[in-house]
C-alpha cells in the first residue's frame, strides 16, 4: 500500500508502527466494550457479541486480509517445498497461537480487568527468552537477562497484590485470580509457539505461515467451542447486530492495525520495531482508561512500573546485540518477525 501511494511513501515508517501499536494496545479494551454493548442487547437470552463470536468473526476478517496481502505465496511450488516437520510445526503453532492463546486471553477478559490481562501478558517475553536459552542454546547478554527477571517480578507482583475477589482461588497462602491464571497460560502457549517458529519454521514464507495459522486456528477454535459449550454456542455468529459491530472491529483492529504494522515493518530496523512494540502495554492501559474508565489499581501501578523498567533494560540488551543494523525489509523471515511480535503480545485477533 505504502509502495504504490506517493502520499504514503512520504510518511516515516515509524509512524505506521506507532499507529499499529496504538490499535493493537486498544484491542482488549475495545473487545470488552463490544461485549458490554452485546450484553445490553440480548438475543433469546444470549449475548450476540460474546467473546467467542468476536474472536471467531475477527479471525475470519483477519484471514481475508492476509489472503489479500499474501495470495502470491499460495501456490504449489511454495507449498510443495515444505517438509513434513514444517507442516507438523505449522499445525502445532496454529493450535497454540491460533486457537489456544486467543481462547485463553478472551476468557481472561471475561474474568478480570483489562489492565491485568495486558500486564500479565508481559510474561511471554521472559518465558520466550528462557526457552530460547534452554532449547535453542541462544546466547544473550546480561541486560536481557536482567530485563527478563524484572518482567517476571513485575507480572508476579501484579498477580499476588490483587485485592480479594470472588473469582479468585486459593493457592498456598495467597489468592490467584482465574483471569490472571488464564492470561498466564495464554502467555505460556504463545512463548512455546514462538520457540517452535524459531526452531522449525524459519524457512516458511511469512505470508503462508500467517494464513495457515489463522485458518487452522479458526477451525480448531470453532469446533472446540462446539465441543465444550454445545452446538448452539455460535448460533448468533451470523447476527446482523454482531456483524455491524464486527465490521467496525475488523476494519480498525484487523485491517487497519495489520496494514499499518506491515507497512511499518517493511522499512524499519528490527531494533526500532522492537522498541515501538514494547509500548503496547502502555497503549493497552491508556485504552482501558479512556474506553472503559478502568483506572489502574495499586497492584497494577507497582507491577506495571517494574514491567516498564524491564522493557527499558531489555531494549538496551537488544541494542547491544546489534539488531539495529538489520532492516526488516531485508528479510521475509517468519522467525525474525516473531522476535519482534513477541514484544507486542496478543494483538486482539
Amino acid at each position: 500500500m505504502a509502495q504504490t501511494n506517493p502520499f504514503l511513501r512520504k510518511i516515516p515508517s515509524q509512524t505506521f508502527l506507532w499507529l499499529a501499536i496504538a490499535i493493537f494496545g486498544a484491542s482488549s479494551a475495545v473487545t470488552r466494550k463490544l461485549t458490554e454493548i452485546g450484553a445490553q442487547n440480548l438475543m433469546d437470552g444470549r449475548n450476540p457479541i460474546s467473546l467467542c463470536n468476536v474472536l471467531f468473526v475477527g479471525n475470519l476478517c483477519a484471514l481475508l486480509l492476509l489472503v489479500m496481502i499474501h495470495w502470491r505465496q499460495l501456490n504449489r511450488i511454495t507449498i510443495g517445498r515444505l517438509s513434513g516437520k514444517e507442516w507438523f510445526g505449522l499445525v502445532l503453532v496454529a493450535l497454540l497461537s491460533g486457537a489456544l492463546t486467543p481462547g485463553l486471553i478472551f476468557q481472561a477478559l471475561s474474568q478480570t480487568a483489562v489492565n491485568n490481562v495486558v500486564l500479565v501478558g508481559r510474561l511471554e517475553p521472559p518465558l520466550t527468552l528462557v526457552l530460547s536459552i534452554w532449547i535453542l542454546r541462544e546466547r544473550v547478554n546480561i541486560w536481557e537477562l536482567i530485563g527478563a527477571l524484572a518482567a517476571f517480578i513485575g507480572v508476579t507482583l501484579t498477580i499476588i497484590l490483587q485485592p480479594p475477589a470472588a473469582s479468585m482461588m486459593n493457592v498456598g497462602s495467597f489468592g490467584l485470580g482465574i483471569g490472571e491464571l488464564l492470561a498466564s497460560l495464554g502467555a505460556v502457549a504463545l512463548a512455546i509457539s514462538t520457540i517452535i517458529v524459531k526452531k522449525r519454521l524459519s524457512r516458511v514464507p511469512l505470508g503462508l505461515y500467517s494464513i495457515f495459522r489463522t485458518a487452522l486456528g479458526t477451525v480448531i477454535f470453532f469446533f472446540s467451542g462446539l465441543l465444550l459449550y454445545g452446538h448452539d454456542h455460535f448460533m448468533n455468529a451470523l447476527s446482523p447486530f454482531l456483524w455491524q459491530w464486527m465490521l467496525l472491529y475488523g476494519a480498525v483492529i484487523v485491517v487497519l492495525g495489520q496494514s499499518f504494522w506491515i507497512m511499518g515493518l517493511r522499512a524499519s530496523t528490527v531494533s526500532m520495531a522492537s522498541l515501538v512494540a514494547s509500548f503496547t502495554p502502555i497503549a493497552g492501559i491508556l485504552a482501558a482508561y479512556f474506553i472503559l474508565d478502568e483506572a489502574p489499581t495499586q497492584a497494577q501501578y507497582i507491577g506495571g512500573s517494574i514491567i516498564l523498567l524491564s522493557i527499558l533494560i531489555s531494549q538496551i540488551g537488544i541494542q547491544r546485540r546489534g539488531f539495529a543494523r538489520n532492516l526488516m525489509s531485508d528479510t521475509s523471515s517468519t522467525a525474525m518477525e516473531q522476535i519482534v511480535e513477541t514484544r507486542i503480545g496478543f494483538k486482539g485477533i
